[in-house]
């Protein structure tokens, strides 16, 4: 399993995530994007109108290394934030049937190799976890 019952959980109330890929000259690029989690594969879909167009996608194409958070602020007094940050490796697929029906036959799929969540559930702490078997990462950055 991906995501944790609560990762999960308060990644189907939210409509709109960033996603960090990386430009041909090196320089970062980051976008709102829509998004679904396909339990079955424990993948993230994207999908939008001509997504095959877009730089984010050729971004995908020529290197996979990506970053995807979803957050939200709950609170400003007291202040409490929550969310999910996803580090992995995106696939560009082209006719595709994933996407909603407003949405272009491509989508960027990412395999989480990282998670890194926050404010979820009745602990709330920051939880940090490789899958898949990925190696360790460099620091959660938090």
């Amino acid at each position: 399993m991906t995501l944790t019952e609560a990762e999960r959980a308060y990644l189907e109330t939210q409509p709109l995530g960033r996603l960090a890929t990386r430009r041909p000259d090196g320089s970062l690029q980051n976008n709102p994007v829509g998004f679904s989690y396909d339990d079955r594969t424990g993948t993230i879909q994207i999908a939008g109108r001509a997504m095959g167009a877009s730089r984010k996608f050729h971004n995908v194409a020529d290197n996979g290394a990506v970053a995807f958070v979803v957050d939200d602020l709950v609170s400003r007094d007291p202040w409490i934030v929550r969310g999910v940050e996803i580090r992995g490796e995106a696939e560009a697929l082209v006719e595709q049937d994933a996407g909603p029906a407003y949405a272009s036959p491509e989508i960027i799929r990412i395999h989480p190799r990282r998670v890194i969540s926050w404010g979820l559930g009745a602990d709330a702490t920051m939880q940090g976890r490789d899958v898949d078997g990925a190696a360790p990462s460099e620091e959660d950055g938090s």
